[in-house]
C-alpha cells in the first residue's frame, strides 16, 4: 500500500481528501498530514489513528510515494522537492495546469494521460472539471465546435473564509449591522458578483482563460473555441453552469440525453413536468456532476442549452485527484 502525504492537510480541500480517502476505502500505509507552521502540531483523528500535522519543509517528502497538494502556493515551493524523493505529485494549484510536460487530468474525460507524467499531475480548475464532464459524452457522440458558459460560483470557491464572509453577512444583515467586505471586493450577501480573479488579456478574468485554456489542453485541441464568464453568487456549496454548446453535427435531444445518461460521473435530472432540475442544495457534498434544463438551442444548427451543477470541493477537487491516485494505482 502507498504511504500518502495531503499537504495543506488543514484546510477545507485537505478535510475533504481525509474524508473522501476513507470513503473510497483508497489504500493507505502511512498518512503523513503536511500544512503551515501555524497548524503545526494539531491533532487529527482519521480512521481510529491520531495524526500530528507537521509543518511543510522540503524534506517532508521522504518515504512518500504520492503527495495530494489541496492548493495554494506551496504547491510552488515544495512540488519538486516531493519529485525529488521519489513521490508522485496530484497539485490542486493553479501552478503547473497549462505546463505543457504536466498532465490535466479528469478521470471520465481524458485518464490516459497519466500516463505520460514526469513526477506531476495537475488536478484541472473547478469550475473547469464540473464543465468538461458534461461536455465529453457529447464531444464523443456529435464534436463540439463552440461552447459559451456562464457559471455561478459558491463562496466556497474562495475557501473557508469565503464561506464565513457570507455566513457573517447574512447574520449581520438580519440584525441591521454594517455588511463588512473582506474576502470579496464586494458584498456578497444578496448580490452577485461578475468577477473571480484578476482580470488579465481582453478583459476576461483568470478563472475565465482558466476554463478556456485547461478545456482545450484536456481535450487536446488548442483551437477549441470556449468562452466563459464567471460569476461569484451569494451559494455557500457547488458551482452551477449554464452551458451552450454547438455540435459538429446535429443530434437528437433523444440521443443526448441517452449518452449523457450513460456516462461515468453524471446524474441526470431533466424532468420538466415534475419542475425537477440540478441545483446546488442537492448536489453538495456529493461527487457526482448533475446535468437538466437540456435542450436545443434554435438559433444555431446543433446547438444545446445544459444546465450543470457539481461540488467543486469535492469533484472539482479533492474527489478528482483522488481518482486520479486511484488510476496510479
Amino acid at each position: 500500500m502507498p504511504n500518502v502525504a495531503i499537504v495543506g492537510a488543514t484546510g477545507a480541500v485537505g478535510q475533504e481528501f481525509l474524508k473522501i480517502l476513507t470513503e473510497r476505502k483508497f489504500p493507505v500505509d502511512e498518512l503523513r498530514l503536511l500544512a503551515t507552521q501555524r497548524s503545526a502540531g494539531k491533532k487529527v483523528l482519521w480512521q481510529g489513528r491520531e495524526l500530528t500535522v507537521e509543518a511543510t519543509t522540503h524534506d517532508s517528502f521522504k518515504g512518500i510515494d504520492m503527495a495530494l497538494f489541496a492548493g495554494g502556493s506551496s504547491s510552488t515551493e515544495y512540488a519538486r522537492s516531493a519529485v525529488a524523493s521519489g513521490a508522485v505529485v496530484i497539485d490542486n494549484s493553479s501552478a503547473f495546469r497549462l505546463d505543457p510536460e504536466v498532465p490535466l487530468v479528469v478521470p471520465e474525460v481524458n485518464p490516459e494521460d497519466v500516463k505520460w507524467h514526469q513526477g506531476i499531475i495537475a488536478n484541472p480548475n473547478c469550475s473547469t472539471i464540473i464543465m468538461v464532464v458534461a461536455l465529453k459524452p457529447i464531444f464523443d457522440l456529435a464534436g463540439i465546435r463552440r461552447v459559451v458558459v456562464s457559471t455561478y460560483q459558491a463562496v466556497s470557491g474562495a475557501g473557508r473564509e469565503g464561506i464565513e464572509e457570507l455566513e457573517t453577512q447574512v447574520r449581520a444583515w438580519g440584525q441591521g449591522e454594517t455588511l463588512v467586505s473582506q474576502v470579496f471586493p464586494y458584498q456578497i450577501a444578496f448580490n452577485l458578483i461578475p468577477r473571480i480573479d484578476v482580470f488579465q488579456e481582453g478583459n476576461y478574468t483568470k478563472e475565465e482563460w482558466k476554463m478556456v485554456k485547461e478545456t482545450q489542453k484536456i481535450f487536446h485541441i488548442p483551437e477549441m473555441r470556449i468562452t466563459a464568464t464567471t460569476v461569484r453568487v451569494p451559494v455557500l456549496r457547488s458551482h452551477s453552469e449554464s452551458i451552450n454548446i454547438e455540435t459538429e453535427r446535429k443530434v437528437s435531444l433523444e440521443d443526448v440525453r441517452k449518452v449523457l445518461g450513460q456516462a461515468p460521473g453524471v446524474i441526470v435530472i431533466d424532468q420538466v413536468a415534475q419542475d425537477r432540475y440540478p441545483m446546488p442544495f442537492y448536489s453538495a457534498d456529493t461527487d457526482e456532476v448533475y446535468i437538466g434544463r437540456i435542450r436545443e438551442d434554435f438559433t444555431v444548427e446543433g446547438g444545446l442549452n445544459l444546465w450543470v451543477v457539481g461540488d467543486q470541493i469535492r469533484k472539482g477537487a479533492a474527489t478528482n485527484a483522488v481518482q486520479i491516485a486511484e488510476l496510479l494505482l
